[in-house]
């Protein structure tokens, strides 16, 4: 806990504002009791010795001096003006807030059914900043769509499956899904973009895009009927897991099945098979062992594993290791220990760490015998099924995968769909089952899990075929073609290679522009020098006391190079229903959308064009670069490449402006930069898109760069940021919040999403399919983005509206109140005493005045819903402050000071020449001050009627109007 400092505390933009108004008060409570000391004092010296009738004594019944007087009376105005001091406000506030929270909650417009969840409020001091916000950052993954992964095409040594079946397969859930939306009055279609051109790296790419696009959205009436299903499995929607194989690639599966299954009948060695067809079963089994889905079923929860392993004492040292595999040892073992020698525990497989088993490590090589042997036992006598479905899985008793994330649940998914399905898994041994060749049990040696630096994954596993090796590797693209292995063009072997790195290099780019999430798998065969070396040093990275996570990840790194490249796959991360239009009315609402994404470069790209974050008619900024200097180069040359376009054009006077707006971020320091931000935000967004990806945001993040990088971003309509890491989206958003003084809003997902919700002055978490770490570090919690409008554009602006409002009354009717005390100090030798009842100065906040402002800023509604949805430019009233401007704090004080003489000299000249009592004067004047402020909140609230009729019954209200009357 001591280490743990959490998120930082998060105060929202109204109620800094109004500290700064309550500290004015506080002077101005100063200001009139030193007036008042000083008044009486003054009264007290013109009488000289005579001692006025009303004096006070000192305790010891002698006269005070003038001076003592007035530091006497200073105490006591305090005391008597300490009303003007609005410490009700605060509670009222958080009153109301708590209200306005309920009521967010009752909307069920925020509901979403297919998962029967609502929008949570998990910060109550914050709801006004949903009405300011001017930047929202938000991730692409989960939150713009749907997180609901569907395989949709690979490529295998070289050669490309498009499986069009799968494609017509989901085209027909779009189509129910637009009946549906017909039916339902809902109409309209979301257009996508079909392809994007490459982007050349270390320059600028300006040009204009203007594509065709269709819909990426998923039929609501299957997610219905999925519901009963996901609540017990993650990932398993009919669409995601009921795959059509493509039929040329599952004759190849099953061709290469075949004559495995021929070649262990006769003992064959299994390098004879041809190389296309190897790598086809390896590309399968790579999809199916390579993650850590945990297998399940209906019956048997977790875990289902039909036979029992006998497993051996763990390795605890490299001499442990070169003792147990030793020649002799390997020679002399029996058939029952060979066998249990093929199943030893390597690691925890489930784990998402980088780890590896340093309790159990294995790497045998026996003979040919011992080999057979062991195979018998490892392959299953049960004959494979062919009807369609998944072998081994029938209807009533079928697996079900748990997975970390979509993309895992995916691919599983896929490989099933041809027949290598993931059987069981346990933490030192994987089974999956194959056609023709039954179950095969891997022995699951290491797990060097995925993470944001590496961008794999990669398992060593022991294959139960060949008795080699084999590490297996899957992860992104822009990681691991750089990983393979340069091949020999010498021989025929090395070209073909080459070829099949080439062409799916192609492959990649194609998926990548018809915005699919691309995965590259590779395999790597270790001989047994290479994995004893390289076991030596991960043992000595996993018992290292210090930098023990740097040696672990290094010791990854030499494990994941010279990789051969199986193949790629291309996966559909559908758009979630309405987020186009959701962009399309927060752009207009005047919000700065920048999307942060961690995906490859096209396929961002295309996305943001199907969700309208980039329009085809506006021109496109492409930053790619190496190294810092040519960061800073294009970075330069963007700036000059706006200032010539969209200023020198335009005239002398706007070049001027726009050179003296502009120069704080080229040489100025930050605190210049921020000046001159609030009064240039606008003036400097065009019809440009930036695209950056994460080398090069890495560079631009820079102290030394960070100023023109804003400069640049700012000046464009949207910011699309590819291959970004945690850190650095945190970093984006820190720094336009630091840098350009704005409000900020983060919206995400995922675990990877926390610290830049974080960071954010809101932060909103999508409950989504990638876990609650999201939500649980949020401010707010929406099922889904497109609420997300609803939330700023509705509630925000009237929860800004309704507290804004409040907040100003709260200060004029206190100061309203109390000036009446302060003018009639005039008339009693400013001694403190008043002509108001001290039950009414007491119970003025507590019960005469509290009740009809908690009305107000809970019920009042200054624009109706329906025309903040209709007109969302509406939101820019918020944006600027429009309600709440430090200039309305003294126009109120100033209203509030006048109001107070009225109120005041009016029961004075009636009463004039009268006999009256203090109090029966004062009390007119209490009746007509409370009559006056009750009057003036129903003159503020917009909707009036509503709120009169409430007030009509408010006893107070009606006890004065009578006491008026009378």
């Amino acid at each position: 806990m001591l280490n743990n400092n959490g998120p930082r505390y998060k105060r929202s933009k109204l109620e800094r504002q109004m500290n700064v108004d309550v500290f004015w008060c506080v002077i101005i409570l100063l200001v009139m009791c030193l007036f008042a000391a000083v008044g009486h004092g003054l009264w007290k010296f013109q009488y000289g010795d005579k001692r006025p009738v009303f004096d006070v004594l000192s305790p010891e019944g002698t006269d005070l001096s003038a001076l003592m007087s007035a530091i006497y009376l200073f105490l006591t105005m305090i005391i008597v003006f300490q009303v003007l001091i609005p410490i009700s406000l605060f509670v009222s506030i958080e009153i109301v807030k708590i209200c306005q929270v309920y009521f967010i909650h009752q909307d069920m417009d925020l509901y979403d059914e297919e998962t029967d969840s609502q929008l949570q409020c998990r910060a109550l001091n914050i709801t006004e900043d949903l009405g300011q916000m001017q930047y929202i950052f938000s991730d692409k993954t989960g939150t713009l769509t749907e997180n609901k992964m569907v395989f949709r095409r690979c490529t295998v040594a070289g050669v490309e499956y498009s499986h069009d079946a799968n494609a017509r397969r989901i085209a027909m859930y779009q189509e129910i899904d637009s009946e549906e939306e017909e039916c339902m009055s809902h109409g309209g279609t979301l257009p996508r973009r079909d392809s994007v051109t490459s982007h050349q790296s270390g320059r600028v790419v300006l040009r204009s895009h203007s594509t065709k696009s269709h819909r990426r959205t998923g039929s609501r009436a299957e997610a219905k009927r999925a519901s009963i299903l996901s609540k017990h499995t993650a990932f398993s929607s009919p669409m995601e897991k009921d795959i059509t194989p493509d039929p040329q690639l599952l004759d190849k599966v099953n061709e290469c099945s075949s004559q495995l299954d021929f070649m262990r009948f006769h003992r064959q060695p299994m390098s004879q098979l041809p190389s296309d067809l190897c790598d086809i079963i390896d590309f399968f089994i790579a999809l199916t062992i390579c993650n850590t889905v945990v297998v399940s079923s209906p019956n048997q929860p977790r875990h289902k594993v039909r036979t029992r392993f006998e497993l051996k004492s763990p390795v605890k040292t490299i001499e442990d290791f070169i003792k147990r595999f030793t020649p002799s040892r390997l020679t002399s073992g029996s058939n029952s220990s060979s066998s249990s020698s093929l199943n030893r525990s390597s690691n925890k497989g489930c784990s998402s760490l980088l780890s590896s088993p340093s309790a159990e490590s294995t790497l045998t090589k026996l003979n040919e015998e011992q080999l057979c042997g062991t195979l018998e036992q490892a392959f299953s006598p049960l004959a494979p099924c062919y009807d369609g479905k998944a072998p081994g899985n029938p209807e009533e008793g079928e697996l079900r995968y748990e997975a970390e994330s979509p993309d895992e649940a995916a691919l599983v998914y896929a490989a099933r769909a041809y027949k290598c399905s993931l059987v069981g898994r346990l933490p030192d041994q994987v089974t999956v089952e194959l056609p023709h060749l039954g179950k095969l049990t891997f022995e699951l040696l290491h797990t060097l899990g995925f993470d944001s630096t590496r961008k794999r994954m990669s398992v060593v596993v022991r294959h139960p075929l060949t008795d080699q090796i084999t590490v297996y590797t899957k992860g992104a693209d822009s990681v691991i073609m750089d990983l393979i292995k340069d091949p020999d063009t010498g021989n025929s072997k090395g070209k073909r290679q080459k070829k099949i790195f080439f062409r799916t290099q192609s492959y990649l780019n194609l998926y990548a522009a018809d915005g699919l999430r691309t995965l590259c798998i590779a395999k790597k065969i270790l001989s047994k020098e290479e994995y004893a070396c390289w076991l030596q040093h991960h043992l000595e990275a996993e018992t290292a006391i210090q930098g023990r996570e740097e040696l672990l990840f290094e010791s990854a790194l030499r494990l994941e190079t010279n990789l051969h490249l199986l193949g790629a796959t291309g996966i559909e991360d559908r758009l979630q229903d309405g987020v186009p239009e959701t962009i399309a009315s927060l752009r207009k609402a005047g919000l700065q959308i920048w999307v942060l994404t961690g995906d490859k470069q096209e396929t961002a790209v295309n996305i943001a064009y199907a969700c309208k974050l980039l329009d085809p008619d506006e021109e496109m900024l492409t930053l790619n670069a190496d190294s810092q200097e040519a960061c800073a180069v294009l970075l330069e040359e963007s700036l000059h490449y706006i200032q010539a376009k969209f200023f020198c054009s335009s005239g002398d006077q706007s070049t001027k402006t726009f050179q003296s707006n502009f120069a704080p971020f080229e040489m100025y320091p930050s605190s210049s930069l921020s000046t001159t931000s609030s009064h240039t935000s606008h003036f400097l967004v065009h019809r440009l898109g930036l695209v950056i990806d994460g080398r090069t945001l890495a560079y631009a993040l820079d102290k030394s760069l960070e100023d023109k990088f804003l400069a640049v971003a700012r000046s464009c309509r949207s910011v699309l940021c590819c291959r970004s890491t945690p850190l650095q989206k945190s970093m984006v958003v820190k720094l336009v919040r630091n840098k350009l003084k704005v409000m900020t809003l983060a919206i995400g997902d995922g675990a990877n999403d926390v610290s830049m919700i974080q960071v954010a002055d809101v932060g909103v978490g999508i409950s989504g399919q990638e876990g609650m770490q999201a939500v649980m570090a949020s401010d707010f919690a929406l099922p889904r983005f497109r609420y997300l409008q609803k939330l700023l554009l509705v509630h925000g602006h009237w929860c800004y509206s309704r507290l804004a409002n409040m907040i100003l009354y709260f200060f004029y009717k206190n100061a309203m109140f109390v000036a009446t005390v302060f003018w009639y100090q005039f008339y009693c030798g400013f001694s403190g005493s008043a002509m108001i009842d001290q039950w009414y100065l007491i119970f003025f906040n507590l019960m005469f005045s509290a009740f009809p402002q908690l009305i107000t800023g809970t019920l009042d509604k200054d624009v109706s819903e329906e025309t903040l949805q209709r007109l969302p430019h509406l939101y820019v009233n918020g944006q600027n402050s429009e309600e709440y401007k430090p200039y309305m704090f003294w126009m109120n004080m100033i209203d509030a000071f006048y109001q107070s003489l009225v109120c005041l000299f009016i029961p004075y000249f009636a009463y004039a020449d009268s006999d009256v009592d203090l109090f029966t004067w004062g009390t007119p004047i209490t009746a007509i001050a409370l009559f006056t402020i009750l009057v003036h909140l129903g003159i503020e609230t917009k909707t009036w009627m509503v709120h009169f009729k409430l007030l009509l019954f408010y006893p107070p209200f009606s006890t004065l109007a009578l006491v008026v009357f009378l």
